[in-house]
């Protein structure tokens, strides 16, 4: 018996095998929506989308973070005629009508009320434990940010008006179990979560909750929003999304999503400019623009340029696609000093989760 045959056979582990053969790297589905610019966010590649783990929606309220879940969720259900989503709702303000709007099959949702961080943990834990890999799950949280835990209840009934420094704690507990389960059995887990200001001159946008979802988080967006205007009246908002934290994308990155009052998400948002930067596309005047890759293409409208048919002679017939990902994917070829500087932080952040603990 080989010296790795023997420490697999001592492992009381069961998935304990060679790291190559390892169900946690093995190759993963991506669960790719219909918005191309929201899986070159998730994924580095618009072909890719939203994988196993936990992806953090966060913002100010009215910032679409629900529509961009449920674009997901209408994803994951197409591509998985057997998925169920596992809706936990504390705020209880999507009716069914919002999700059908969606294309969500509502039928194919178990909707679970939560009243506070404890009675998630509980709930979440049971059912993580009674699922494998087979098992095709998404779980949608909406919202973390709007949480109370069991103590600040408790407080308030006892009439009590103490600070609650029990409610990070929790959430920290909570994604530290669920992670692994989401990990082996390939499991997406999306949170909508609240953003707050920090103090300063110039205040930067903090995920709320706690370290806890940040440790956790594959993906963290912190989406802002701008009105779309033609003249004075509002056609719809331009939201951005920002990068906090990815696995995929480098952080910080920015990928633009327009939204019209007729016609909801514009499919191709954002690509324009990208398609110019790279040389894919010309703007030969003022609000036209022409294909480079299409012999004697006629001049566009910017409007005329959000739709598969302008698109599909880029996509199909040219290296953008590659472009992109080369533009905004992590590259997993990090020098070895590069390496040893980023261990060195990360043994910072465990040193200071110690002391908050």
């Amino acid at each position: 018996m080989s010296l790795m045959d023997k420490i697999k056979k001592n492992s009381k582990i069961k998935a304990t095998v060679e790291l190559e053969n390892s169900v946690v790297f093995d190759e993963k589905d991506f669960i790719t929506t219909e918005v191309p610019m929201i899986n070159l966010a998730l994924s580095g590649s618009i072909d890719g989308g939203l994988g196993p783990g936990l992806t953090v929606l966060a913002g100010p309220s009215k910032h679409f973070k629900t529509s961009y879940a449920l674009v997901m969720a209408k994803a994951f259900l197409e591509k998985e005629p057997d998925g169920v989503i596992l809706f936990y709702d504390t705020e209880f303000g999507s009716p069914q009508d919002y999700f059908s709007a969606f294309g969500v099959d509502t039928s194919r949702m178990i909707h679970t009320p939560i009243m506070n961080v404890e009675e998630l943990k509980f709930d979440i834990m049971a059912q993580l434990e009674g699922l494998d890999k087979k098992d095709k799950v998404l779980i949608l949280l909406d919202s973390m940010g709007n949480m109370a835990s069991k103590k600040e209840v408790e407080d308030a009934l006892a009439e009590k008006s103490v600070a609650d420094m029990s409610r990070a704690k929790q959430f920290k507990s909570l994604f530290r179990m669920v992670t692994p389960h989401l990990k082996m059995k390939d499991i997406p887990f999306v949170v909508i979560n609240h953003t707050y200001l920090e103090q300063g001159m110039f205040p930067k946008a903090i995920v709320g909750g706690g370290t806890g979802v940040m440790y956790s988080a594959d993906t963290i967006f912190i989406i802002g929003k701008s009105q779309n205007k033609k003249g004075t009246e509002i056609e719809g908002y331009n939201f951005t999304i920002n990068i906090e934290k990815s696995r995929f994308v480098r952080e910080k990155a920015k990928f633009p999503i327009k939204v019209n009052w007729e016609g909801g998400i514009v499919k191709w948002s954002g690509f324009l400019e990208s398609a110019i930067e790279g040389g894919y596309v010309d703007k030969p005047s003022n609000g036209y623009y022409t294909r480079n890759n299409v012999p004697e293409d006629k001049k566009w409208r910017e409007k005329q340029t959000e739709t598969d048919e302008w698109w599909e002679p880029i996509i199909n017939e040219t290296d953008f696609k590659e472009y992109l990902s080369k533009k905004y994917k992590v590259s997993h070829d990090m020098p070895a000093d590069a390496a040893t500087d980023m261990r060195e932080v990360e043994v910072q952040i465990d040193a200071d989760d110690m002391e908050e603990e």
